[in-house]
């Protein structure tokens, strides 16, 4: 059981961390799945 919650532990201080990181360099799923300058619309 001991081991279980460690991985836990890990898990949700891995996660935040990787959150604040990709939040301070700018870098978010909006900015990344959208674009408009590469789009070719035809007529």
């Amino acid at each position: 059981m001991k081991p279980f919650l460690i991985a836990l532990v890990a898990l949700v201080a891995i996660s935040v961390g990787a959150n604040q990181i990709l939040t301070e360099i700018g870098f978010s799923t909006s900015t990344a799945g959208t674009s408009t300058g590469n789009v070719r619309l035809t007529d």
